[in-house]
């Protein structure tokens, strides 16, 4: 600021007389010098003048004059010193507002960057609403009505008299037009109590007959009423004779009653076919019938084939033992004998898959029954029996169990007409054998049967142990569910010729192959034979996908809300760019869109059907969506199929301004779900949902509720933008965390602990790597399985700073919404009891889970390692036994698997331009990632 005098008149009023004085004053000093100096020039005196006659002015003062002029000069100074400090303090002041105008435009240039970032938000959200409404208007999707009800067949009414002279198809038995492709397949049931349609004398197994309704009526594709039924079931055995069901034994008769005929008489067969042609709904012909004679205990009676030289009509037989002229190809349907539990858990009963060589390379327990019976072998059946003793002596080191002869020797009664291998020893003998036997010998029946119970159950038994099936003859018979059911995946198919390359190609697989086809064989014997439920389900879904039926939607979990329907809670501002940078776009503004559903329910099955029973291990239910859903090659999102896409820079690609613009990569465009599990920590809660405020690509939030205590009515709720369901949970469980709820509307789901802190830059990422990578779990934290040197047999959890990963925590982690029907659908039962006994591990399961499907490890982006949360609430993580108990939980879902499913990864995901470096006029895909 320029000081001037003139700006101050009273200054210089006080200040020019003190000048003065201090001017003049060596003169008063010296006046005597002044006067004694008459030499002085004359020009000297002249140049004094000025300053004596002020002198003279001042010296004509009086004194009381004086001291009033100085008074006042003081007055004036101390005047003049307090405009100065006011001064001062106004100068202050501007300075002081002079820096608050300056941060405040700092602060107005970073909101005018986020407003023009905004706005560039908005018109790309606009510009991709008008490419969704041209789509919308482009779509060609007529409106579809369901199929007219199909006419009825026109199938003859007159059969012959006996149905093995009938060569009986689907297209020519079968009556579809009770069956519609949209009617979900009904199943009618025949009460057995009601309906009996065996001789008298007989009844069917109290067991099984009790067990059959009971697990039917879990079946989601039974009815009550007939007239709307696709196909009806009659259960007809195992048929027992009553006195066999008094005994609660095997059957046992006199010695003259037992006596096989060659031609068994029809009064010796258990089923009464004029009971059978007067079923209320039998139609003249059966056409539609499916009758089930299920094998349980009586392996080795003639009863197995209840149907032989019996006229069935059209109706389909479902059974384990089938003569060669008696089985109609793709229309009658083998089953394995039922011999284990009505459902439930079933890994106890299952060995453990590594090591992959055994003691025993391969093992047979057999004889051939009835004793009594002189048949002539064929020469090849005599020279295979020869060589398998042969090879069982040879001189490797390879270990066989090969006993042709049952020590001690059986005590079954044997009844049937045809020779059969029988079963030596008992269940509990025979599981100890085939636990120690890497192969498992199976031999076909003779004498032109195709299909027995005791060769099934031999294959039950094998598979239940992790035995690998060798069945020798395979191209002789005819194995279960064989339209589905991939066998080579698991079993070694060989013709008799090959007896003589048997050993040699034993020893030729390797062990990758053989724990691989050991664990297929798992989960075929899990998923389709291992209890009454599991043949049930698997009989009615293998008829369902004959016909080309979609099954049912599979059913979510319904959320309830934890608030009441009148209550509303009390809404707050969330708190704004906390978490993003002003100049950094991450994404456009969308309204919700949810996830497309059942687009695929025609053409999954007809498709996809052998990954459905072989890879998928689930065609009893449609999902909404699967993280295996093939990807539509690279020029198709532009050439006829681009509905949905958002290619980066409309396909010409570019950095990180196109990159922000549209999600780009191989699928459509989708939004995410957040899932929140939290319990008693509202305030954390809150500021965890308050950061999530103009997150892109956002499609809701789920919070699970897992406290018994509703929320405060006061709580204040942010209003983030997207919709907030607060569900509440059945339970205080970790594994609410993956229920199914039905308000998860997406495929992609953010698994988050309630306290975990991610950056949007980093939840956008890890959504757009997820979408890469869809059939895995894609997360931030990263943990590893370490082998305890110490005892060469256990797992220990570890979760120090590795350059090798086994699982993503999903306190912060994307899985696909399909692991959470199988999380808690299909995880055995002890493993989420586990979770529940330790409070801790539920997020181990879901990696175990997911690897054991999919055989991947999981992907690790960004280099976070752990998640802090200054000030939070102690957590479930911090208690002192967290890490013991993930020790004790690795190794139980070991036991339960069979084997340890997690696979080790060595690398993380960065984004494409992390750490490039680029022109100055381009920006990275992410700033900081």
């Amino acid at each position: 600021m320029n000081f001037t005098w003139f700006r101050f008149p009273r200054l210089y009023k006080l200040l020019v007389p003190i000048l003065l004085i201090l001017v003049l004053w060596p003169l008063f000093a010296h006046r005597s010098l002044l006067n004694s100096n008459n030499d002085v020039a004359f020009t000297d005196v002249h140049r004094s003048r000025p300053l004596l006659d002020a002198y003279e002015d001042f010296s004509s003062m009086r004194a009381s004059d004086l001291k009033m002029r100085i008074e006042e000069m003081l007055r004036i100074k101390s005047t003049v010193s307090i405009e100065l400090r006011e001064l001062e303090s106004r100068r202050q002041k501007l300075q002081s507002d002079i820096g608050k105008y300056n941060n405040k435009i700092e602060d107005l240039k970073q909101e005018l960057l986020r407003e023009q970032t905004e706005l560039e938000r908005l018109k790309i959200s606009v510009e991709q609403a008008q490419v969704a409404q041209r789509e919308a208007i482009q779509r060609n999707t007529p409106d579809l009505a369901l199929p007219r009800t199909l006419y009825p067949n026109t199938l003859p009414r007159k059969m012959p008299t006996t149905s093995f002279e009938v060569t009986c198809e689907m297209h020519n038995c079968f009556d579809h037009s009770r069956c519609s492709l949209t009617s979900g397949f009904p199943v009618y049931l025949y009460d057995p109590d009601l309906n009996n349609v065996l001789r008298a004398g007989y009844d069917i197994d109290g067991f099984l007959k009790t067990t059959i309704k009971q697990t039917l009526g879990y079946n989601a594709h039974i009815v009550p009423d007939a007239k709307i039924a696709c196909i009806f079931l009659v259960l007809v055995g195992e048929a027992l004779l009553e006195n066999e069901l008094m005994k609660n034994n095997r059957y046992r008769v006199e010695e003259e009653e037992h006596k096989v005929a060659l031609e068994p008489s029809m009064e010796q067969l258990p089923i009464d076919v004029q009971k059978l042609y007067r079923l209320p709904f039998w139609g003249g012909d059966g056409r539609n019938h499916v009758l089930l004679n299920l094998a349980r205990r009586d392996l080795h009676s003639s009863r197995t084939n209840a149907f032989i030289h019996q006229n069935t009509m059209r109706a389909i037989i479902v059974q384990s033992t089938f003569e060669q002229y008696q089985f109609r190809p793709n229309y009658d349907l083998i089953v394995p004998p039922i011999l284990g539990p009505p459902g439930g858990d079933v890994w106890q009963e299952c060995a453990l898959m590594v090591p992959a060589r055994r003691s025993y390379l391969l093992s047979f327990q057999g004889e051939l029954r009835p004793v009594n019976k002189t048949v002539q072998l064929h020469p090849l059946d005599d020279f295979i029996l020869d060589h398998l003793a042969e090879m069982s002596k040879g001189s490797t080191q390879d270990r066989f169990l090969l006993q042709f002869h049952c020590i001690p020797a059986t005590e079954q009664s044997y009844e049937e007409d045809f020779m059969d291998w029988s079963l030596c020893g008992t269940d509990s003998s025979r599981k100890t054998v085939l636990k120690e036997s890497t192969f498992a010998l199976i031999l076909p029946p003779l004498e032109k049967r195709i299909s027995s119970s005791l060769m099934l159950a031999r294959l039950y038994e094998a598979l239940r142990s992790g035995s690998i099936p060798v069945i020798l003859g395979a191209d002789e018979v005819r194995l279960p569910y064989a339209e589905t059911i991939d066998w080579r995946r698991l079993a070694l198919l060989l013709p008799k010729a090959r007896i003589t390359e048997l050993h040699f190609l034993l020893r030729a697989i390797q062990d990758v192959d053989l724990l691989q086809m050991r664990r297929q064989g798992r989960l075929i014997w899990e998923r389709y034979l291992s209890s009454v439920q599991a043949t049930v389900d698997t009989i009615i879904a293998s008829l369902r996908d004959r016909l080309g039926i979609p099954p049912r939607p599979v059913l979510p979990i319904i959320a309830q809300n934890v608030f009441n329907n009148t209550f509303i809670p009390l809404k707050s501002d969330p708190p704004v760019g906390l978490d993003t940078e002003p100049e950094e776009s991450l994404g456009p503004i969308e309204p919700p869109y949810p996830s497309p559903a059942f687009r695929r329910n025609y053409t999954i099955l007809r498709m996809q059907s052998g990954e459905a029973w072989n890879v998928w291990v689930d065609p009893f239910y449609m999902y909404p969506q699967l993280p295996f859903d093939p990807v539509l090659p690279a020029e198709a999102k532009f050439l006829g199929s681009h509905m949905g896409f958002r290619p980066i820079g409309k396909g010409s690609g570019g950095a990180g301004k196109e990159f922000s613009e549209a999600l780009g990569g191989n699928y459509p465009r989708e939004q995410f779900t957040i899932v929140i599990l939290t319990y008693e920590r509202e305030q954390v809660l809150m500021d965890s949902l308050g950061r999530l405020y103009g997150l892109p690509y956002l499609h809701k939030v789920v919070v699970v509720w897992n406290s018994p205590k509703p929320p405060l009515d006061d709580l204040r709720w942010p209003d983030i933008g997207v919709p907030v369901a607060v569900v509440r949970a059945p339970r205080n469980s970790l594994n609410n965390r993956f229920l199914p709820f039905d308000v998860i509307e997406t495929e992609a789901v953010l698994s988050v602990d309630d306290d975990a802190h991610l950056r949007h830059d980093e939840i956008l990422f890890g959504f757009r790597v997820w979408r890469e990578h869809r059939d895995r779990v894609v997360g931030f934290p990263g943990r590893f399985l370490a082998w305890d040197l110490n005892s060469n047999r256990n797992w220990n959890y570890n979760s120090n700073y590795s350059c090798e990963l086994s699982m993503v925590l999903t306190g912060a982690a994307f899985i696909h919404k399909y692991y959470m029907y199988f999380y808690t659908y299909h995880l055995p039962q002890a493993i989420r009891d586990k979770v529940d006994e330790y409070m801790n591990c539920e997020d181990i399961a879901m990696n175990f889970l997911v690897s054991h499907i999919t055989r991947k490890p999981p992907v690790k982006v960004t280099s976070r390692w752990t998640f802090r949360c200054p000030g939070c609430p102690v957590s479930l993580s911090e208690d002192d036994t967290h890490f013991q108990e993930r020790h004790k939980c690795i190794n139980f879902f070991a036991q339960v698997f069979g084997y340890t499913p997690l696979l080790n990864t060595q690398y993380r995901a960065d984004s494409i331009l992390f750490k490039t470096r680029i022109p100055h006029d381009k920006q990275k895909c992410f700033k900081y990632i």
